[in-house]
């Protein structure tokens, strides 16, 4: 019964450890600034694109 017990309780805590984990992660993406969409090239007017 004590095997049983102690696979539950390793069952239980990786459980919590996933959660707690993908909640950080979330967190962590949360936290960071969006990074601004400026394109790498640009031009004057349409026609200089040909």
């Amino acid at each position: 019964m004590s095997r049983l017990l102690a696979a539950s309780v390793t069952v239980a805590a990786a459980a919590v450890l996933a959660v707690g984990a993908a909640l950080g992660i979330v967190a962590l993406l949360d936290a960071t600034p969006d990074q601004p969409n400026t394109p790498l090239i640009t031009y004057e007017n349409a026609d200089q694109e040909r």
